[in-house]
Parts: C-alpha cells; structure tokens; sequence
C-alpha cells in the first residue's frame, strides 16, 4: 500500500488527506443522526403521545430534552407563559440553530467528492507530462515513461475510490436531513397548536326526553 502512495507522486497526500476526512465525517455524522437522537418516538406527537404525556416525558428524562426535537418542545414549553408570537419565534430560532448542527460537515463532505477526481486527474496530466518529457530530452529507452505512466493511473484510481463513497454519503445524509426536517417541522407545528390552540373537551349532549322525540318526529 504504501508502495502505491510513493509511486503516486506528491499528489497523493492531498488524496489520502481526503480519505480520511471522508472517513471521520461519514462516521461522526452517522453516529449524529441516529433517529432516536434526533426524533425519540417517545416524542412524537402523531404516534399516539398526548401533549401532557410529551411534556411529563421532557420533565423526567434528560436524554429526550436533549434531542434535537425535545429541545425545540422545550424551548416552546419554557415560554408558554408568553404571547403565541414569541413562543413560536423561540421554538423557530431553536429549530433553525438544530437544523444547522444537522447538516454540519454534509456540504464539506459533498465537495470532497468532488474534489478528490479532480486531483487524481491532476495526478493524470502531470504523470502524462512527465512521460512525453522524457521523450522530449531524447531519452531512447521506453522503460523511462513507466514512473509518469503508472503515477497518472495511481492518483486517478485513487481519487474515483475516495470520490465514489463520499458522494454515496454526501447523498444519503442529505436525503435523511431533509427527511429530519420535515417531520421537525411537522412535530413543531403539532406541539405549537397544543399549547395554544388545545380546547378543552365539550361534554356530551344530553339525551333526548320524551318530549323531545315528539318534537323531532
């Protein structure tokens, strides 16, 4: 292996520089947006959860008011007490400020993959340079354009195999980010709705009496 780095040229510490980067964001960002981090079940008020039962989850437990979705509840429940306005625009900052740790990275991913086929086929003309420049010199022996030839097909393999899966990852967090927000959105929208909108619950109608069914008939 390292053999192949030496034979790739200069350009191949960039390349590997790449490889690990991609490496570490891929894994820290799929540690970072587990669904139970990010969107607990406990939580969600569309799955059965009632708005007192959500609230009664955030006050006992310090993992849920840690989620991305607890903390944008809490900020909500925290200000209650205040307008409508000011309660959504608190949960809104929230939300935006969790939005962002969401996509930390993703982009920095996105132009890696771009990046690292651009300099293995940086890697190519320089090596395809350095072989027709041992024939300009007058050099007769073809043996000498092997070093230029095999660095040109060294960094180019060497950027489509980090390009490859960084864009499958770039790719795939990004589907599940905006997967992630929409249902914040919605949770955000449902739990608002709760605590300023929730009616309490009108008592049954009386049963008809004797003289009411005469009437109706």
């Amino acid at each position: 292996m390292w053999e192949l780095v030496k034979a790739g040229g200069w350009l191949m510490l960039p390349l590997v520089l790449c490889s690990v980067f991609t490496v570490a964001i891929t894994i820290e960002r799929f540690m970072r947006l587990k669904r139970a981090g990010v969107l607990p079940n406990a939580l969600l008020l569309n799955r059965g959860q009632s708005l007192s039962t959500v609230l009664q989850q955030l006050n006992q437990s310090e993992s849920l008011k840690n989620s991305t979705l607890g903390r944008i509840f809490t900020a909500g429940a925290r200000n209650q007490q205040q307008s409508e306005q000011y309660a959504r625009a608190q949960m809104e900052a929230t939300a935006s400020q969790e939005i962002g740790y969401l996509e930390k990275n993703i982009n920095f991913l996105g132009t890696l993959s771009a990046v690292a086929p651009l300099l293995g086929l940086l890697g190519t003309v320089l090596g395809i340079i350095e072989s027709f420049l041992v024939i300009d010199v007058g050099a007769s022996n073809p043996t000498l354009m092997i070093p230029g030839i095999s660095k040109a097909l060294i960094t180019t393999a060497a950027g489509m195999l980090i390009a490859i899966p960084a864009l499958f990852a770039y790719r795939y967090f990004q589907r599940l980010v905006q997967e992630y927000v929409a249902e914040l959105e919605q949770q955000s929208t449902l739990f608002h709705a709760g605590l300023f909108h929730q009616k309490p619950l009108t008592q049954a109608e009386p049963e008809l009496n004797a003289q009411d069914v005469k009437k109706v008939s």
